[in-house]
């Protein structure tokens, strides 16, 4: 029924079949027919053809209040749309885990919303297995994550390599037997753990020493089960949390032994009562993605956001 008004709309506005012919660029009789069919459509005439100039009739009022409510609101969507584009409207919802979202992202997300103040960044912590949930259900628009995702499913996006460091509690006297692997916070800072003269340490040192592991459902822990069953060893598991800055505190109370992330410790205050080993490149070597579900559609603002999260991890690793 409205699917010819913009026809009927120009034919209106001009008071006439050829001047509305000509500024739609159809020839008046092609124009004429399509009217034609649009009043069969509604089952009435909606203009008296009779008058000069050409009048409406009463069934055509009505239409013609119709056809510009509907263009109003299509204007209105259009001029959405417009802002969405230019980012003077519209949200963006993050996920990562409490380490990524207290370390890594503040810094991307103050400069995104210092450069589009009028976008909605939302920002929720959560572990692997949810965030890839939350994804999947399109609550989030992006997730930052060093599991793999499925690929059919999501696309990802590189964004950093990181490397796990074994972290142990100075008081611990199993330290006394690797002196020469030991580091502190201010050499992992400097990138002391990536140089190749620097030796990985045998995890199995540390068999009998309480361990603190992540739960189940993310890259940490599998990587931290299968580096103590390579050692030849099932670690005596005190505490299972959730997240990796969690049990990088706890171990920096002396509770146990965990395994963490270097970007956690160049970022994190610096802790003093632990020392750091190197691992195995094949063990500790991950890289960060962000991710979004393939069938989404990559909004401006995500781009945008990615831009300048790529922007300050270049900045970063150029110091």
């Amino acid at each position: 029924m409205f699917s010819g008004m913009d026809y009927i709309y120009e034919v209106y506005r001009e008071r006439s079949f050829s001047k509305a012919a000509k500024n739609l660029y159809i020839s008046q009789p092609s124009l004429s027919a399509s009217v034609k069919k649009t009043e069969e459509r509604i089952g009435a005439p909606v203009f008296d053809r009779g008058t000069t100039p050409l009048q409406l009739t009463e069934c055509g009022k009505e239409y013609i209040k119709c056809v510009e409510k509907i263009l109003d609101i299509r204007n209105e969507f259009a001029n959405y749309i417009k802002d969405m584009d230019e980012l003077k409207k519209g949200q963006l919802s993050i996920g990562a885990s409490s380490y990524f979202s207290s370390l890594i992202l503040p810094p991307v997300i103050a400069r995104f919303t210092e450069k589009y103040p009028l976008i909605k960044v939302t920002l929720v912590e959560a572990n692997s297995t949810l965030l890839e949930k939350k994804l999947l259900s399109g609550t989030l628009d992006l997730a930052l994550d060093n599991t793999i995702f499925n690929g059919r499913i999501y696309v990802n996006h590189a964004y950093f390599e990181e490397h796990l460091l074994l972290a142990v509690p100075k008081k611990f006297a199993s330290n006394d037997q690797v002196k020469a692997y030991r580091m502190t916070a201010e050499q992992i800072a400097k990138g002391r753990h990536l140089q190749t003269d620097m030796p990985c340490v045998d995890v199995g040192i540390f068999k009998e020493d309480p361990f603190i592991f992540l739960r189940f459902g993310n890259d940490t822990r599998r990587r931290a089960d299968k580096i103590c069953q390579d050692s030849g060893f099932v670690p005596r598991i005190v505490l299972k949390l959730e997240q990796q800055i969690t049990a990088y505190h706890m171990s920096g109370n002396g509770m146990g032994i965990t395994f963490i992330s270097d970007k956690l410790v160049q970022k994190a205050v610096p802790d003093p009562s632990l020392f750091y080993y190197k691992l195995r490149e094949e063990d500790a070597a991950r890289h960060v993605y962000f991710y979004h579900k393939q069938s989404r559609y990559v909004t401006r603002a995500m781009e945008e956001f990615l831009k300048i999260a790529w922007e300050l991890c270049a900045a970063d690793c150029a110091q």
